[in-house]
């Protein structure tokens, strides 16, 4: 079963179950995914929508500091609440330690050499860890493996 179908029978348990929270999180993600096939005119694959899933996480995050420094602690809870329920989607996410190997074994492959190849390096980065690990992490692990 695609991740796609996943969500989609969880839409309809979440429905059955009368969880309005998990529900509506579920339709935001659908409407998520919906907006990108129409306008790309595409297929999602589960690359794809592991890539919408980590996109709305970091909508999420961006939302719960806003929210906490406004001393809006409801709404911060609202939001981590959506986290939640996004992340059980996401593959199992790598440690620090495995993507710094990853990527100090991308440096090598691609031999780069220093700070001007981190555009060439992250591009390869992107389709190997997407969804595998948090992009903010890759970067600096990128930076910390053409720096030394």
């Amino acid at each position: 079963m695609s991740l796609k179908d996943q969500i989609t029978e969880d839409m309809k348990a979440a429905m059955r179950a009368k969880d309005s929270e998990r529900l509506g999180t579920i339709r935001l993600l659908l409407a998520a995914m919906k907006q990108k096939e129409v306008d790309e005119r595409v297929t999602l694959d589960d690359a794809n929508v592991v890539g919408i899933i980590d996109k709305l996480i970091k909508q999420r995050k961006d939302s719960v500091a806003a929210y906490v420094q406004a001393a809006r602690q409801d709404l911060a809870d609202k939001e981590s609440a959506e986290i939640k329920v996004l992340e059980a989607y996401l593959p199992q996410r790598l440690s620090a330690d495995e993507v710094l190997a990853e990527v100090k074994a991308i440096v090598a492959e691609l031999g780069a050499k220093g700070p001007g190849d981190m555009g060439k390096v992250m591009g390869v980065v992107k389709t190997r860890l997407a969804g595998k690990a948090e992009m903010g992490q890759v970067s600096a692990a990128v930076k910390a493996a053409l720096a030394g």
